[in-house]
């Protein structure tokens, strides 16, 4: 399946193809708005951004309707066919200029050092390879450049861990689009060389019994001064 991007009319071949899950997904992610506050999760992510962002798996676009004005440009990647689909026409109702493009967070097809701020969400439970997805990041990123993310992984104590790992090996990542519960995007931001700001643990949903996806975090990090190691 192809796909054009908002503006560049590029047309290009996604490797990621999960069908099922993106119907799935779709469905689950808009009732979680408001059943789960996801929306006032998203703006609390998305508050006070400013110049260029560069989106990491994008999803079907509901980031879109919470960036700030204060946004000159969105570019937006998302792999998956059906869920870009659905971004395309989540930017055309954007307030802010969204473009949608095609393209995998190990191999983001953008300039080096071109964006202001990058945006995780929700994005690196089920990246291929973490490590080189955040180095990724890090090479857009203009230097100082600031990280928002919104991750869930590990969580729960001892139990809680052995059941994430547990699904992790069998069928979860199958059913849901490569998504793994027991990372920690925590951890690996400072280890891909990111300078951790503030965050904190959300559960999500708040109330209620804990899932294996309920922890998550929610802070902000930044690309340090130095140029990246080359």
């Amino acid at each position: 399946m192809r796909l054009l991007s908002t503006r560049s009319g590029r047309v290009a071949r996604s490797p990621v193809h999960h069908p099922l899950f993106a119907r799935y997904y779709a469905r689950i992610s808009v009732g979680a708005e408001s059943r789960f506050g996801m929306a006032g999760v998203r703006e609390r992510l998305l508050a006070g951004l400013s110049g260029r962002v560069i989106e990491v798996g994008a999803g079907n676009g509901l980031n879109f309707g919470h960036y700030p004005g204060t946004v000159a440009e969105v570019v937006a990647i998302e792999p998956e066919p059906r869920l870009r689909h659905l971004a395309l026409e989540a930017a055309l109702r954007a307030e802010v200029p969204v473009d949608v493009v095609p393209g995998a967070a190990e191999a983001l097809p953008v300039k080096s050092e071109a964006f202001d701020a990058a945006v995780l969400s929700l994005v690196l439970c089920s990246v291929r390879d973490v490590e080189r997805a955040l180095g990724e990041v890090r090479r857009v990123l203009r230097p100082g450049g600031e990280v928002r993310f919104f991750e869930h992984g590990r969580g729960g104590g001892r139990v809680m861990g052995l059941t994430q790992q547990t699904l992790d090996h069998t069928l979860w990542p199958v059913l849901n689009g490569g998504c793994h519960l027991s990372r920690e995007p925590v951890a690996a931001l400072r280890e891909a060389g990111f300078r951790l700001g503030p965050h904190r643990r959300v559960l999500l949903p708040d109330k209620g019994p804990a899932l294996p996806t309920s922890y998550c975090s929610l802070g902000v990090a930044w690309r340090p001064d130095e140029p990246v190691p080359r």
